[in-house]
């Protein structure tokens, strides 16, 4: 995650834009969710930052505090990546209570609002960064997120993108 993305920019007349960086193996991994209200009218982005890979501890600890933040009953739909179904499993076998799953399509990343969440951190705020380190990537990408997080109209749009039955 600490090579950037390179997208399109402008530049004068015979001036390559040139971006440099270094092959870095330290990685940021985040987990996210986008939580819609059951009138529908409110929408919430969760997430969390780690320097290591998502695993299913990850996962299911995720979900316990999303549950402590909401205190409603939750139905969560994510896709078939392995890590949320060992998850999945994981909850069956503590007998939470409250919560349902719901599972997406195989390869359907236009059906996943977290995806479009992703999608806009990387493709807009973050384009063309290139982070000194992995500290200063984490703190941009709390940035981006956060700034998500407050904007109403974009959260929404992350829904809408989705194109979910609701």
């Amino acid at each position: 995650m600490l090579q950037p993305v390179n997208r399109r920019t402008w530049a004068p007349a015979g001036c390559t834009p040139v971006q440099r960086s270094w092959d870095r193996r330290d990685r940021l991994s985040v987990i996210g969710a986008v939580v819609l209200s059951p009138t529908r009218s409110r929408v919430g982005c969760c997430f969390d930052v780690q320097r290591k890979n998502v695993k299913a501890d990850d996962a299911v600890e995720f979900l316990r505090r999303l549950r402590r933040k909401i205190r409603r009953p939750l139905i969560v739909v994510w896709d078939r990546w392995g890590v949320h179904r060992s998850a999945e499993k994981r909850i069956a076998e503590k007998g939470w209570k409250h919560i349902e799953f719901e599972q997406l399509p195989a390869y359907a990343p236009e059906l996943n609002p977290v995806e479009a969440m992703w999608s806009h951190a990387k493709y807009a705020d973050l384009a063309n960064y290139v982070p000194d380190d992995v500290d200063e990537l984490d703190d941009a990408v709390h940035a981006s997120l956060n700034s998500q997080a407050r904007d109403h109209r974009l959260k929404l749009s992350f829904i809408k993108t989705a194109q979910l039955r609701l």
